[in-house]
């Protein structure tokens, strides 16, 4: 069954044509991995919330805007292939990254229902 790993970034909005040029650079590293999909989405309506939101999960600064985003993999053990190989890459330290990586959100998730085309 497919595997899917998803984030949420905070990206300065000053850096939003940067960013994109950096997701576009290293998708061909991930694909070459095993993954076979990935849609990467600049927040257009994100609402504060009452108790929790997207914004207070990535620490939100005012010149900021929350990317969600996420990857899929043919399956759980092809996606922990690559991510061994990111680790090994050094390539990947994260210093060419246009935002802050300590305050992005991720994780793997295990699909329940997908209804997609």
């Amino acid at each position: 069954m497919a595997y899917v790993d998803g984030f949420l970034i905070p990206v300065p909005n000053a850096r939003k044509d940067e960013y994109r040029a950096h997701e576009e650079k290293w998708w061909p590293w991930f694909q070459g991995k095993g993954a076979t999909g990935l849609v990467v989405c600049w927040g257009d309506e994100v609402p504060e919330g009452k108790q929790t939101d997207f914004r207070r999960a990535v620490d939100l600064q005012a010149d900021e805007t929350v990317v969600f985003a996420w990857m899929t993999w043919p399956d759980k053990a092809t996606r922990d292939k690559a991510f061994a190989a990111m680790m090994e890459d050094g390539n990947m330290d994260g210093s060419d990254m246009p935002f802050d990586g300590k305050r992005m959100v991720y994780g793997g998730f295990s699909p329940i229902l997908d209804v997609s085309a």
